[in-house]
């Protein structure tokens, strides 16, 4: 558990976090060190009960793109909690247009959850004016080192909702969707203030379960074409695959949702890390990957049920 000292400044807090336990794998290891979280009021929502905030913070990752380097995101908190909140970060899905997250987040602070949503590396203001920069490309060594960040990023995001004296720190959690859940998995496999996740429409063992799929014959027949193979390919993706930290996950509370008839994540990905994690709670929907959203209530039901719990 990371010790945290917090030095308040007005609107802006220094966190200190120690060296990371051994149990954290090596490529999603925190520096020691601190850095400041700027937090500023946004708006009220007195109707949902909930007060919205910005949040900016230096990334643990230095890129060649100033813009890239600060993360973004915003803090919906319940303005009726009584006593100390569970708390969730919350990851979107692949457009990173934030509708998913925000309202995702929305829902969690409505019922009593505090949460924060960030942008992920090159989304939204952390893409740089005028490029098509992406976080996942089919440049599959620097999309590792992208996704590497989004993980520390969020990271860093769980040790600032830890130190908020209305969050219980015991009772942190991550909530992912679609792109969301691969990453999340990995935030919650290498961050051990969070003890619970729900991942949603995601799933492991990602490029068996990928590289047969319809969508991705394009960049299989090309990667074949070139003297590539699934296991050279495997062993690029392996590092962020969450299937890869099973054993790590394992110790975490579980919550996995999944779409019977998803068109994108095969549910077969699903299930690898269903059966790769000791067979956490897992809760299927039947629909496709888009039509998920249709199950909306349900889903979320079972996510706040979840993070609810001691």
């Amino acid at each position: 558990m990371l010790t945290l000292i917090l030095l308040s400044f007005g609107s802006t807090t220094a966190i200190t976090t120690p060296a990371d336990p051994p149990t954290v794998p090596q490529r999603f290891r925190l520096e020691p060190g601190s850095f400041s979280v700027t937090v500023t009021p946004k708006y009220t929502l007195h109707h949902s009960g909930v007060e919205v905030l910005d949040i900016a913070y230096p990334s643990a990752v230095a890129t060649e793109h100033t813009e890239n380097n600060t993360v973004v995101g915003e803090i919906f908190r319940p303005l009726q909690a009584t006593s100390k909140t569970p708390a969730v970060l919350v990851l979107d899905i692949m457009d990173g247009a934030q509708v998913v997250s925000r309202g995702q987040a929305m829902w969690l602070a409505s019922h009593g959850i505090t949460a924060l949503t960030i942008r992920m590396p090159y989304y939204g203001p952390r893409r740089p004016a005028g490029t098509r920069l992406k976080m996942v490309t089919i440049d599959i060594e620097q999309s590792v080192k992208n996704v590497t960040q989004a993980v520390l990023d969020g990271r860093r995001g769980i040790a600032y909702l830890a130190s908020r004296a209305d969050v219980d720190s015991s009772r942190i959690g991550v909530l992912g969707t679609s792109l969301g859940s691969f990453v999340g998995g990995l935030v919650l496999a290498s961050e051990p203030l969070a003890t619970r996740g729900a991942l949603l429409l995601g799933g492991g063992d990602l490029v068996n379960s990928f590289y047969d799929h319809p969508k991705a014959k394009p960049f299989t027949a090309m990667n074949d074409l070139v003297g590539g193979s699934r296991a050279k390919l495997k062993k690029l993706i392996d590092p962020i695959d969450p299937a890869t930290y099973a054993e790590q996950l394992k110790s975490k509370k579980l919550l996995l949702i999944a779409a019977s008839r998803d068109d994108v994540v095969p549910p077969k990905a699903m299930k690898a890390l269903w059966e790769a994690t000791g067979k956490p709670t897992l809760m299927w929907v039947n629909g496709t990957h888009v039509g998920g959203a249709l199950y909306a209530f349900p889903s979320m039901a079972a996510a706040i049920k979840h993070f609810e719990s001691e």
